[in-house]
């Protein structure tokens, strides 16, 4: 008789290779480690003095910022725990355009406050009913911190003052130059209904030399190469746009052709070139004077345009194209011939502008109804460039924001530090277990001050306390103290609302729902069951001693 060995418990359960983690190895603290790990990342990016990161990504490009949404992106991230947190952030970017770091952080304290609970002998089920009771107390408690509000949308000062903290947390010390800047922009472009405002039509040119200072809004739509051709300016004209070719079709077979003399070599070419000279004529005697080519122009074609007096210019980018095409009006052909009259686009002004030794062609609209407005930025270096684009993009989205929602809350950690006063508070009247949860859901907001402290060099602890004496007395204005980042009276606080740095209500809101629902769903997790990678073995990767015989 043979004996049977005894094999693990359920181990036909799955197909082999499958990993189980389960809550009795501790998953759920494996999990919160993870996220912790992710928010330490971003957390020193935090505020104005945050620091910047060099991600190298997969294809070797080298992404230089403070942004925690462009970091994270950058970052293949593959543990699913820390996963849930990066698509809470890029929710958060989705929505509003800013505050992704602000996701990350406080999910991640979230979690960390979870964890001594948790090793405390809470369930994570009390820790989850807390702190949803905590974050519906936290978003009633938003509403009553108002301490401004945009008032008139067409005031370029009113929207500076929203711009300017956002601006301010990518790039501090420009602030006030990029916020007037991005207002001037959303000023050109803003329709009557500004509920109607459309983030897509503010674009950024990027040109290499000078200083952010000699940065401009140019009111149209900018392209950073000039005109093909030898012409170089059109008003009040027609245009035409092709995502084909402007050349002679080649064949698909290839011929052989024999020339006897030389009139047969005069008049082998004669043929072509009188079929592309009546298509360019077609489309001068339909009116059009500019063309746009989204791919190729021939010699041969450029040359009768040239001709005809049409300006040409190349846009080789898709989106560039189906941009102009909303400027001007024009539907893209992907033929060469002439084009309908609904096909047409009309422009105002075509013209050659030089900024900064670079040729610039803009495209303008005098009128109301189709206007978009080019931020030409200068600086130093490529990733510069990238980053203050980045901090325009945040600034452009807030004031699609504002039209949603225009109230302004205090910056700097005052709404945070206020926040953590007045859900304490609520904590010690709620009975039963949850309360613990509460308490530390309030101590979690800490997170956000305490870092803006340490990255502008102060003594957090002492900030804090500062903070919490000032926030404590129940005078007036006491409430608006935040960190000081400047530390320009050595005490480290300052009244955020005196100093203008305010928050959009709306966007700490979204940021607050998002990081909640992530810390509880990471929280609500006790198993996870992975699979083996689907496919055969993996290909061969380069060899490095290839060149060695």
């Amino acid at each position: 008789m043979s004996l049977s060995i005894p094999t693990a418990p359920n181990s036909g359960l799955f197909k082999q290779g499958y990993q189980n983690y389960d809550s009795e190895d501790g998953a759920v603290l494996r999990n919160i480690d993870a996220c912790r790990t992710i928010a330490q990342t971003v957390q020193s990016s935090l505020g104005p003095h945050g620091r910047n990161k060099i991600v190298i990504n997969h294809l070797q490009k080298m992404v230089l910022t403070s942004d925690a949404a462009t970091i994270l992106r950058e970052l293949d991230v593959v543990h699913p725990a820390a996963k849930l947190l990066v698509m809470a952030s890029q929710q958060q970017e989705a929505e509003m355009g800013d505050g992704t770091n602000l996701v990350i952080v406080l999910a991640g304290e979230l979690l960390r406050k979870a964890e001594d609970l948790l090793r405390m002998g809470l369930k994570s089920a009390d820790v989850m009913q807390g702190y949803e009771k905590a974050q519906e107390f936290a978003l009633k408690a938003l509403e009553d911190l108002e301490v401004d509000k945009v008032t008139d949308m067409r005031s370029q000062s009113e929207l500076s003052k929203a711009i300017r903290t956002v601006v301010a947390s990518k790039q501090a010390g420009t602030e006030d130059l990029l916020a007037d800047l991005v207002a001037e922009a959303v000023l050109a472009v803003l329709p009557k209904n500004p509920a109607n405002f459309n983030v897509d039509n503010i674009r950024v040119v990027k040109i290499m030399g000078g200083s952010i200072e000699q940065s401009r809004v140019v009111k149209g739509m900018v392209f950073g190469r000039e005109p093909d051709g030898s012409v170089k300016k059109a008003k009040k004209a027609k245009v035409g746009v092709f995502s084909c070719p402007i050349d002679i079709s080649q064949t698909e077979t290839k011929g052989t052709v024999l020339l006897k003399n030389a009139q047969e070599m005069l008049d082998f070419t004669k043929g072509e070139e009188s079929q592309l000279e009546s298509a360019i004529k077609e489309l001068y005697d339909s009116g059009l004077r500019v063309v746009v080519a989204g791919a190729t122009v021939g010699e041969l074609a450029m040359h009768y345009l040239n001709r005809f007096g049409i300006l040409v210019i190349k846009v080789l980018s898709k989106f560039e194209l189906r941009r102009l095409c909303r400027v001007v009006g024009a539907t893209p052909l992907a033929r060469l011939g002439a084009p309908m009259p609904d096909e047409m686009g009309n422009v105002d002004v075509v013209e050659t502008l030089e900024i900064g030794g670079d040729r610039v062609t803009v495209f303008r609209q005098e009128s109301e109804a189709t206007r978009t407005a080019t931020l030409v930025i200068r600086g130093a270096t490529q990733n510069h460039l990238d980053d203050i684009e980045r901090a325009v993009d945040d600034g452009v989205n807030v004031v699609k924001a504002i039209t949603r929602d225009a109230r302004l809350v205090p910056g700097a950690g005052a709404t945070e530090m206020q926040l953590i006063e007045r859900i304490t508070a609520f904590g010690d009247k709620t009975p039963g277990l949850p309360q613990y949860s509460i308490k530390k859901y309030a101590e979690a907001f800490e997170v956000i001050p305490r870092t803006l402290a340490e990255s502008a060099g102060l003594d957090a602890t002492e900030v804090l306390s500062r903070l919490y004496a000032a926030h404590h007395h129940k005078r007036e204005d006491a409430w608006t103290a935040g960190v000081d980042v400047e530390n320009d009276d050595s005490t480290g606080v300052l009244d955020a609302k005196a100093n203008g740095i305010l928050d959009l209500m709306v966007s700490k809101a979204w940021a607050i729902k998002l990081a909640t629902e992530a810390a509880r769903t990471v929280l609500g997790v006790d198993q996870i069951i992975v699979a083996r990678q689907a496919g055969g073995p993996k290909p061969p990767g380069p060899n490095p001693n290839w060149d060695e015989d």
